[in-house]
């Protein structure tokens, strides 16, 4: 390390009058002993001073910059050079070296911004400040055929697009071009997983997803799906995964998903529900998600109900029933949810047997499918009188329901099993769906309902228990003399929100009149 000590010297002295043969001299020595020992010789550096002097050897004229770039990209891998390397003033001059038209000055460079801002939110927030996305984005289409910048920028993109205040510079380019442009070119894996690294984030943006689906992405993905499906070997299963998930990603976006329905005859619909049926859980996974996220409109829901997208999703729940997969179910059953919604979609998903299926998964353990199953019922029986006083009873569904009603530890299902319960009441209007819910020890959950701290829940309840008061007022009055309820409704006609207050002062009378 004595030679190294020499060579910092002499670096100070030719740095200072810009002898390049001695200075190009003292970095390659520089290189030698990081290679050799990087935390020793980083340590060294630092203690020498020579980082300040590095800012004014970064010039885009001078033949050394390469080098004094690739020492910076080499330090920076220590945490503990990274801030020095800042305090040292390099990332101004570093970030101006990104419009150079050499090849290796532009990777160094790369190299070391990547480095000193490695792991840093903030340093990273400030290269975006500084307008280094645009620039990148550029650089990738100048330099497609150069792999190592290639392989810089993405890493860069994969770093910076993990920060949100990237997005809108981004949406601001075409990098959704030139990433879908790099991948078409791409056969090998590890190049593909590097590029879908950066596609995912960025898909998160709902500009981008659109910019992606109009530069042909979906048409990539689609393809790597026909490809892999049938493989066993560990990187195209991986692969498949991720195709089939960003595909899924994409449809989040209202005008992609929009774009890609095309009123229910585009190609990428028709094949994304061929998926439906695959014998591949990740795909049939992938299919149930991207339904339920088409399923987002009224339109797009009717539509698929008349062209029997139910069944589909009923076979291929009763192939998930027994040790099913239980992402499946929850992925199948959302889309079932969302299809419900439309009042002329119920009566014809009633009719087509969804209740059946869907009650065949009451006794799931696994609280997001029982959250997604309470849902769907919910909605199917909204303004259906027949099915409410069907489903409400059937004394194995209420005491199910009565029971996660205590779910503490998961507020949505104890939240939707409450909502349930109500709507049961509200929408049959039925003395026997009343008593099926009183024996079952259901009063109680609906008066602790109507104390709950959202307001259509207050509501819900409310409106159950006034008709329990109108239909069946023993069965309630019964009950309610144990959980203090007048005085609960009592205080609930001063709620600052009028529909609740209204309600509780009727709920209130018809108790009052009726004992």
């Amino acid at each position: 390390m004595d030679n190294l000590s020499d060579t910092l010297k002499k670096l100070k002295i030719t740095a200072a009058d810009r002898t390049e043969g001695s200075l190009e001299g003292c970095l390659d020595c520089l290189l030698q002993a990081l290679a050799q020992n990087n935390a020793e010789t980083s340590e060294k550096i630092q203690g020498s001073g020579i980082l300040q002097l590095f800012a004014n050897l970064l010039t885009p004229q001078a033949s050394c910059t390469a080098k004094v770039a690739d020492i910076i990209a080499e330090v920076a891998k220590n945490e503990f050079m990274r801030i020095p390397c800042v305090d040292a003033g390099l990332i101004s001059p570093l970030v101006q070296l990104l419009n150079s038209k050499d090849q290796e000055v532009l990777l160094q460079t790369g190299r070391a911004l990547g480095n000193i801002c490695y792991d840093s939110h903030s340093l990273q927030a400030q290269l975006i400040s500084m307008g280094v996305i645009p620039t990148l984005v550029k650089l990738l289409g100048i330099h497609c055929h150069n792999a190592a910048l290639t392989e810089m920028c993405l890493v860069a993109f994969g770093n910076l697009a993990e920060l949100e205040s990237s997005k809108e510079q981004f949406a601001s380019t075409n990098i959704a071009e030139e990433l879908v442009k790099l991948f078409k070119k791409q056969i090998e894996h590890d190049k593909r997983e590097m590029i879908f690294e950066v596609l995912a984030p960025l898909a998160e943006n709902d500009a981008i997803k659109l910019q992606l689906v109009e530069a042909g992405l979906v048409e990539c993905l689609l393809e790597i799906v026909q490809q892999k499906v049938d493989s066993n070997k560990e990187d195209d299963v991986a692969e498949l995964k991720t195709a089939s998930d960003l595909m899924v990603l994409l449809l989040l976006g209202d005008e992609s998903m929009q774009k890609l329905f095309e009123g229910g005859k585009g190609s990428v619909f028709q094949r994304v529900l061929s998926w439906i049926p695959s014998n591949n859980h990740q795909l049939q996974l992938a299919g149930a998600l991207a339904i339920a996220n088409f399923a987002r409109n009224d339109g797009n829901c009717i539509h698929m109900v008349d062209n029997g997208i139910v069944e589909k999703l009923m076979d291929l729940l009763d192939r998930h029933v027994e040790d099913g997969n239980v992402t499946v179910q929850h992925a199948a059953l959302s889309a079932l949810r969302n299809l419900a919604i439309p009042v002329v979609n119920k009566a014809k998903m009633l009719s087509a047997g969804v209740t059946e299926t869907v009650l065949k998964f009451l006794k799931s353990e696994m609280p997001p499918v029982q959250f997604k199953l309470l849902g769907t019922l919910r909605m199917l029986i909204d303004a259906q009188a027949e099915a409410a006083e069907q489903l409400g009873k059937n004394a194995k569904l209420v005491e199910r329901l009565v029971e996660w009603c205590e779910a503490k530890d998961h507020a949505g299902v104890m939240g939707e099993s409450n909502r349930l319960l109500s709507a049961l009441i509200r929408h049959s209007k039925s003395k026997d769906v009343i008593k099926t819910i009183v024996q079952s020890g259901g009063i109680k959950h609906l008066v602790t309902m109507a104390t709950s701290e959202h307001v259509i829940m207050q509501n819900e309840a409310l409106v159950a228990l006034a008709l329990i008061a109108a239909l069946e007022l023993e069965s309630l009055y019964k009950e309610v003399q144990d959980l203090a309820f007048l005085d609960v409704v009592s205080k609930l006609r001063s709620h600052e929100n009028k529909s609740v207050a209204q309600q509780a002062s009727l709920t209130e009378q018809r108790l009052t009149v009726e004992s």
